[in-house]
């Protein structure tokens, strides 16, 4: 490399240098590297604020003595180094913020999958869509239940509140189809449906006239959100009405469109819906929809009917004056089917909780689906976000993206400034959730603190709406974020969640609870092993690999505990395997990439499901 004038721009900190990552710009002929270092700023992204201790980029001629680029290339595949497009000193966003129009791609189902011959309309009426209104689990869910349905042959549209926060260019084809009325607390609301497709799933967004959905977020705007969701459940109905529309089933999701299987049996089927039929996902029971008889009335449905044990009372506040109305438990009373998200959160909910009774009584339509993932969205081989390509028959270019994180973060790598770093030797570790207690969070800042004192490196994304929360993660990002092994981020980017599982060695989910999870699928399809609570869906899907009852099955470290012992022990024994025992571990990458947790099956018993309870002609 040319000897060259070193200039170092004032505005950059003055220990940059001794704890930075300097990288080529590709862009430029001359040697002008570029420099990340540690702040704290406040961005936005993804329609959040977020306090992130992010990197900033600034340009710095230099001859960079202290990092040797032969060195470094010859740490990753040529291949994988050469595919990369490295961040440029003139770009002013994020590297995980790139332009990618994800909104523009058409992910086709499985090739190999059949036409059902039996084909049915499907509706699904949902709070949350993947990626235009993504918040949880929720909108991958629908997203994905509706695309394999789709690649089934059947029709499917998907009901989505037209929030302001949705970006209109990130619909295709989109166009006002009709302008209705939909009623609400004694008068008529203007209503306008607009059609479009998002990532190839045809959608209808509800947009009222009046003060509905408005504001910088999915949730959490200055609007009533209970009165709005019942608004919403009411006016997907309406609109089916009005423009004589008779799905065979209407796939309702979550507390948000609980009342629409109310609304549909005791007003719109003796209208004019004769043919649908309900089916409720219960994707999460920590939310129960509560609200006040007076409330659930602007909906113009008499409340007092509903508020009665057999129907929708909440049973917490039976005796209470007033006693309360549950949307939750109204859907599952009203509802032909009700599904849940996984076996074992389906035996757990049948054994504890206060909507336990109400779930037994109507045991007969109640059962438990495992989610799957969209794996056209979820792919390493194809993933747009992604420097580097790979799947379970070459999992070299992981090691690239591994690397490529590494870097870009300023996480100890081969040949970085900041420390030695072995291979094989340090594993990475990442944990991509909401930061709220049922997610275990004191297992999570646990984690952080213990992964860096056995030698590996930890990756924290995600947010929080609870302020003292975010004080606790902020800390601990003072903490550890000028270091070489920890990086907390307290935010969530779709894109760097993808560049995250990809890098990673282990995804880590302690959930105290967890109805199915996703990130324990999404961390297997990209090669990264679990290590979870065994809970809910975790139970379902991750195996130790230790457990003799049926090794077969191993696929991941299992804890039961809900204390730090508990978790120390299935970190040790994951990181035991990562540094003694290489040749067990690239199999336990190779088989954990080989599982099928896609939504194929999963969508056939939902098929199956729709099948039992639709009204043949």
């Amino acid at each position: 490399m040319e000897a060259m004038l070193h200039t170092q721009p004032t505005s950059i900190p003055s220990n940059c240098f001794s704890n930075s990552l300097l990288l080529p710009n590709r862009k430029s002929k001359s040697n002008i590297f570029y420099c990340f270092y540690n702040i704290k700023k406040k961005v936005k992204t993804l329609n959040h604020d977020f306090i992130s201790h992010n990197f900033k980029i600034q340009a710095v001629d230099t001859n960079a003595p202290q990092l040797d680029f032969k060195k470094l290339e010859g740490s990753t595949t040529k291949s994988g180094y050469n595919s990369i497009s490295w961040p440029s000193p003139e770009d002013e966003i994020p590297f995980w913020k790139r332009e990618v129009p994800s909104w523009d791609i058409t992910l086709e189902g499985p090739v190999d999958i059949k036409k059902d011959s039996d084909l049915m309309q499907i509706v699904h009426v949902t709070a949350e869509m993947a990626p235009i209104a993504k918040v949880g689990g929720l909108g991958d869910v629908v997203s994905g239940l509706a695309r394999a349905c789709l690649s089934r042959g059947h029709k499917v549209d998907v009901f989505l509140p037209f929030y302001e926060c949705i970006n209109k260019q990130h619909v295709k084809d989109l166009a006002l189809v009709n302008t209705y009325d939909s009623y609400h607390d004694g008068s008529w609301v203007s209503t306008n449906a607009y059609r479009g497709v998002v990532s190839g799933i045809p959608v209808i967004l509800v947009e009222p006239s009046n003060h509905f959905f408005k504001g910088q977020y999915v949730y959490g705007g200055s609007y009533n959100e209970l009165e709005a969701y019942l608004f919403f459940s009411r006016a997907c109905l309406e609109w089916m009405q009005v423009t004589g529309t008779q799905p065979d089933i209407i796939h309702v999701h979550e507390w948000q469109t609980g009342a629409l299987p109310l609304l549909y049996w005791d007003m719109y089927h003796h209208l004019s819906l004769k043919k649908p039929r309900l089916v409720l996902t219960i994707h999460n029971m920590e939310h129960y929809g509560e609200c006040s008889k007076e409330q659930f009335s602007k909906c113009g449905l008499d409340g007092s009917i509903y508020a009665t044990e057999e129907k929708a009372v909440d049973d917490r506040t039976i005796g209470h004056n007033p006693e309360r109305i549950s949307l939750l438990k109204g859907g599952i009373v009203y509802s032909n089917a009700v599904v849940t998200v996984s076996p074992t959160y389906l035996k757990e909910t049948l054994c504890s909780g206060w909507l336990a009774g109400t779930l037994i009584r109507h045991r007969e339509k109640y059962c438990g689906i495992l989610n799957g993932i969209d794996t056209g969205m979820w792919n390493p081989a194809t993933d747009i976000f992604l420097p580097a390509k790979f799947d379970a028959h070459n999992i070299e270019e992981k090691k690239t993206c591994k690397h490529f994180v590494q870097r870009v973060l300023g996480l100890a790598s081969e040949g970085h400034p900041m420390g030695s770093y072995a291979p094989n030797k340090v594993p990475l570790v990442v944990c991509i959730t909401r930061l709220v207690p049922q997610k275990g969070l004191h297992l999570i800042t646990h984690a952080i603190k213990y992964v860096k004192e056995i030698g590996g490196q930890m990756v924290v994304l995600g947010r929080t709406s609870d302020s003292r929360v975010e004080r606790e993660f902020e800390a601990l990002a003072d903490l550890h974020n000028n270091g070489s092994s920890i990086r907390i981020l307290l935010m969530y980017s779709e894109e760097l969640s993808h560049m995250l599982y990809a890098a990673a060695d282990m995804v880590l989910v302690p959930s105290i609870y967890e109805p199915c999870g996703l990130a324990q699928l999404i961390g297997m399809r990209y090669g990264a092993v679990p290590v979870v609570r065994k809970t809910g869906g975790l139970a379902d899907t991750v195996f130790d690999m230790e457990d003799q009852s049926q090794p077969e099955m191993g696929n991941g470290f299992v804890f039961e505990g809900i204390d730090e012992a508990s978790l120390n022990w299935a970190l040790d024994r994951a990181f035991c395997y990562y540094r003694e025992k290489p040749n067990e571990w690239s199999a336990i990458v190779q088989k954990v990439m080989g599982i099928d947790t896609s939504w194929n099956n999963t969508a056939g018993k939902y098929i199956d499901l729709y099948k039992s309870v639709r009204v043949r002609e």
